[in-house]
């Protein structure tokens, strides 16, 4: 919008103003940055004690930033509230909820350790107006589902409207509600000081809502929090350099809460730290002297060696390849170029990277260079250069964008062995890298205790054998947890299909040291689009087996398709054995059966590049042997980080409290080098299901072949 004024006020001087006449253009810029500054002008955000956008108790309809995180407490006598904020798209509020009954043992396992009563909750809210829309004079409108899966004890519905007067300093809200919340609520927040210079009076807000919770009659209500004395909250809400939050306020007129939370956008932030350590994009030395007398092969060779290393590439080899070319009786030079990409996420990024170097280095008796990506084995993808093109781009005669359209990303091709190729560069793989990282595991809802954990580190030796063979090696050690002695079996709700997940915290209550995985695999790149890999050897702490996947994903497609199959055991869950029987409860009693697990898969990937969106389905059968399909959907951000929500129905038939459960749950996946100087590929992945069940559960084959094909092609929209 800025820039669009910008060229708007410019080109009204030019054709109107007086030749050479631009005294106005600093008004012009002075009134752009005051409309600027309007447009983004906001009143300070708040989260309610249930961690959305509102007021206290109540919600609002304004939501946060695209990528915000926040976490945090909050104290509702009788309820203690522990939750999380996100908002993956501009329109969709998430947050998850862990609320405790403070006083009320939990009537099945309250005395057995798991102490006062607790609910997981989840809520969301979809904006349907906002103030970006260009309906100023319209308030904000959204749509809300509060507790909406599980036992749904706090569950509401609700459409709030919202409006913000900037010049007043103050925003009001009102809605209607069914369920918990019942009817008519509303809310407001005052700003008196937030066109003060003093910075610690700017975010001080008053705070007020008109709560329309049902406590006298909603049957799920803590019994010491039914009675009402007001239903008007009042209080302040404070946030502290955009990042603390602190409300504290009355509650039905009777008690005091409040709560405290942290903020980030963790996903608009490019890490913790700036990238210094990145190299920066090669511009010097040049050095375009033909192959020859002065520029011997070897020399240029090493040239290009040490640039790709110093930029984060490794290169794998160099080939000097003779074609004819359509004029009769001439040939053309070719580099031929593989390379792996160690360091880089986005695809522009690498190649811009590949351009500005090659630009640079190539001999000007050099026709063309081919360059191939390659990832875990596999080459992924091409781009070929007319060396014409790279000096044109070096001499700033022709753009990055103009560069991609001569030069797009295709299809890989096989290389050639014939007589007319020169082999001046070969290196074999790394056979092994190092990596060492922490590692968090929580579990919720145990009969023992509420939170349950283990904190450990994870030690993983990946490289190749024979040149094009995978290998992954994962040991991990437990240093600290919480879980010694809890049992892998739910005792009020036992799962009818065999125990093939539900057991999975007795793989980390060992505080030894365990190969978590141990697999080798091989793909291959079979043209037009099309790919293949088996893969065996221990996936995953709990499995181990043979696996096979064919994939159509061709190059500059948002789609892709395949199919694969793995056959699994069950690992033991100390040592390198297996068992040959697994639990599973039939007629009301637990028996072990004969287990070989066989999972099998129809694979559909979609990605809808203009929201950076990726939908992957699963239909087939899973490890339990339930068939069914699984539904996951996740949102990628331009900095790499990742939110994602998964569904599975299957035919399992599983329940949970009288309730046909699907497995369903998010996923977080952080870039590891939010907390590096330096750009890295590596991520660290917090997940979390709704609930520990063996229905919809899928083993670990490998490294899928979507993922790796994915990774290095992966171009993100701004």
């Amino acid at each position: 919008m800025k820039i669009f004024l910008l060229i708007v006020f410019f080109s009204v001087s030019l054709l109107f103003g007086h030749e050479g006449d631009f005294s106005s253009l600093s008004k012009d810029l002075q009134l752009v940055e005051k409309i600027n500054s309007k447009i983004n002008d906001r009143l300070p955000f708040f989260y309610n004690t249930s961690f959305m956008g509102g007021y206290f108790n109540m919600p609002s309809a304004r939501m946060a930033s695209t990528g915000n995180f926040s976490f945090g407490w909050a104290r509702v006598p009788p309820y203690d509230i522990f939750g999380a904020n996100f908002q993956p798209m501009d329109r969709i509020e998430v947050s998850a909820n862990y609320r405790i009954y403070r006083g009320i043992l939990e009537k099945g396992f309250g005395k057995m350790g798991f102490g006062d009563d607790a609910d997981r909750i989840a809520n969301v809210k979809f904006g349907i107006i906002k103030p970006e829309d260009g309906w100023s004079f319209l308030p904000s409108l959204a749509f809300g589902l509060d507790d909406f899966i599980g036992t749904k004890r706090f569950s509401s519905k609700y459409l709030v409207l919202t409006k913000e007067w900037m010049d007043k300093n103050i925003e009001i809200s009102l809605g209607w509600g069914s369920g918990r919340i019942r009817k008519w609520f509303g809310g407001v927040v005052w700003t008196p000081f937030r066109k003060t210079s003093l910075f610690f009076l700017k975010n001080l807000s008053l705070i007020g809502e008109y709560d329309a919770i049902n406590y006298k009659k909603h049957s799920f209500e803590h019994e010491k929090g039914r009675s009402v004395r007001s239903r008007i909250n009042g209080g302040v809400g404070y946030i502290l350099g955009d990042t603390l939050q602190f409300t504290l306020g009355s509650v039905r007129g009777k008690k005091l809460g409040g709560s405290i939370s942290i903020r980030y956008p963790l996903g608009q932030t490019s890490g913790f730290f700036t990238k210094t350590e990145n190299p920066l994009l090669y511009h010097y030395p040049v050095d375009i002297h033909p192959l020859g007398f002065i520029r011997s092969e070897e020399m240029a060779t090493c040239e290009l060696a040490c640039a790709f290393r110093d930029q984060g590439f490794d290169l794998q080899f160099l080939k000097l390849v003779s074609e004819p070319r359509i004029e009769i009786g001439s040939r053309q030079k070719i580099f031929w170029i593989r390379l792996i990409n160690q360091r880089y996420r986005k695809e522009q990024e690498v190649r811009e990277r590949i351009e500005n170097l090659l630009a640079s280095l190539i001999p000007s008796n050099i026709d063309r260079t081919i360059v191939q990506i390659e990832s875990e084995g596999i080459v992924s993808h091409e781009y070929q250069f007319r060396t014409s093109d790279l000096y044109a781009y070096r001499q700033k005669k022709m753009g990055k964008e103009e560069l991609a359209v001569l030069s797009p990303m295709k299809e890989a091709r096989a290389v050639s062995h014939s007589d007319n190729v020169q082999k001046l560069f070969e290196k074999d793989k790394e056979a092994w890298t190092f990596s060492l990282y922490p590692r968090l595991i929580t579990f919720f809802g145990s009969t023992r205790g509420k939170f349950k954990y283990t904190l450990g580190v994870v030690s993983s030796f990946e490289g190749y054998l024979y040149g094009q063979v995978y290998y992954k090696l994962q040991v991990g050690y437990s240093v600290f947890s919480s879980m010694k002695g809890l049992s892998g079996s739910d005792l009020l709700n036992p799962s009818k299909l065999f125990q093939v997940r539900s057991d999975s915290l007795k793989y980390f209550q060992t505080q030894t040291v365990s190969l978590e995985k141990a697999f080798v695999q091989r793909g291959w790149n079979l043209g037009k689009g099309w790919f293949f890999r088996l893969s065996g050897g221990y996936f995953e702490p709990a499995y181990g087996g043979g696996a096979g996947e064919l994939l159509l994903y061709p190059v500059n497609c948002n789609w892709a398709i395949g199919v694969e199959a793995a056959t699994v055991l069950k690992r033991k869950y100390r040592g390198f054995s297996f068992f040959s029987e697994v639990p599973k409860v039939i007629h009301g009693e637990m028996v072990k059966r004969r287990f070989v697990g066989i999972q099998y898969f129809l694979d559909l990937y979609y990605d809808f590049k203009p929201l950076n969106l990726n939908f992957k389905i699963n239909v087939g059968q899973f490890l339990a042997k339930d068939k069914g399909v699984k539904i996951q959907a996740t949102k990628i951000f331009s900095n790499g980080l990742r939110f994602s929500l998964w569904l599975t129905l299957t035919n399992g038939k599983d329940m949970v409290n009288g309730r046909t459960y699907f497995d369903k749950g998010f996923a977080f996946v952080i870039p590891f080098d939010f907390f590096l100087k330096k750009s890295s590929r590596k991520f660290v992945q917090f997940a979390m299901s709704a609930w520990l069940r063996d229905v919809g559960a899928i083993s670990q084959t490998g490294s899928g072949l979507y993922d790796i094909l994915y990774e290095e092609r992966l171009n993100l929209s701004q």
